[in-house]
């Protein structure tokens, strides 16, 4: 489960994907398949969520890693370098950035 913390020690990468109201669906089924069949069973990987705007132009992927290490790992296998080539094609750019969080407010 997803769990927003200060005191947290762990990864956040948030990754916005710019794509098409026609092509927004089949990014987020490829986007979904790949965390269902693999990335979430990768070593260090926490959590994630998918956020679709209402325009269907943009998926945002909040993720949880245990170490910065562990994202790193889990992009450079094979199997989610043939994943994110596929995803690519569905995408006008897409755009991952790690953060830490610095306050959350409830």
């Amino acid at each position: 489960m997803t769990t927003i913390s200060q005191d947290a020690e762990l990864q956040t990468v948030i990754t916005t994907f710019e794509t098409s109201p026609g092509a927004c669906l089949d990014l987020l089924e490829l986007l979904t398949d790949a965390y269902d069949a693999f990335i979430r069973t990768q070593p260090g990987f926490i959590s994630a969520a998918l956020h679709v705007n209402d325009a269907h132009t943009r998926i945002a992927n909040y993720s949880q890693w245990r170490r910065r290490e562990d994202y790193q790992a889990m992009l450079r296998t094979t199997e989610m370098r043939a994943r994110n080539r596929e995803i690519v094609k569905l995408c006008r750019s897409f755009e991952p950035v790690m953060y830490e969080v610095a306050r959350v407010y409830p």
